[in-house]
């Protein structure tokens, strides 16, 4: 199977925005006959799988990840679908059943980082990516840290993760998905709640 992150690329335009361009529209470019394989491969698999190289090398640099001791890949793969309530027979009002387009708090990739966390407990998550989906699962390839290892802890890039404040920053929504999921990519008018939290401005189930 061919790889795109040692594919040639345009003369004066780097390997990173070229593997970047396939990636924006991947139903368009060769990214799609590579999908196809991969997913075939990938339902093979187990879940929560660590790999050696990124898929999506330009998105696992963008989010922290070299290729150096210290760092780790792990493929996660959450289900897709509605989540729809116990279907209730009798005792309610069809508009109080409350079973049909729920809105889940969390999206699929925050869920797949925090089920990542929770089988490498001695790692932390730094951020992680998409790199497929089929009409039941989606695939995120997890970038996670060992704050115990010697060339972490010297690195002044990322040693910060090593302070004990950082500690299950995944689960407090410290990841760059996390933050998306908690309304703090958007700034000025009509988001004047979204910090420190929606709970703390007293947005809780409103």
């Amino acid at each position: 199977m061919a790889d795109e992150n040692t594919a040639a690329h345009p003369q004066g335009k780097s390997m990173y925005k070229y593997i970047a361009e396939a990636w924006n529209t991947p139903g368009n470019t060769y990214v799609k006959e590579l999908n196809i394989e991969r997913r075939i491969q990938w339902r093979r698999e187990e879940n929560f799988l660590r790999i050696e190289k990124p898929t999506r090398l330009d998105r696992a640099r963008a989010l922290g990840y070299k290729a150096k001791q210290g760092y780790v890949l792990v493929r996660a793969k959450v289900r897709k679908g509605a989540f729809q309530k116990r279907h209730i027979n009798h005792g309610r009002r069809a508009k109080r059943k409350a079973e049909e387009q729920l809105i889940v708090g969390k999206s699929l990739q925050r869920m797949a980082e925090e089920r990542t966390q929770k089988r490498y407990q001695n790692l932390e998550v730094l951020n992680s990516y998409w790199v497929g989906a089929d009409g039941q699962s989606e695939w995120y390839e997890v970038i996670l840290v060992d704050p115990a290892h010697p060339v972490i802890m010297h690195d002044p890039k990322i040693s910060w993760i090593c302070n004990n404040k950082h500690k299950a920053r995944v689960y407090r929504g410290l990841t760059s998905a996390g933050k998306a999921g908690r309304g703090l990519r958007n700034k000025g008018h009509g988001a004047e709640k979204a910090r420190p939290s929606g709970a703390a401005n007293g947005n809780r189930n409103k």
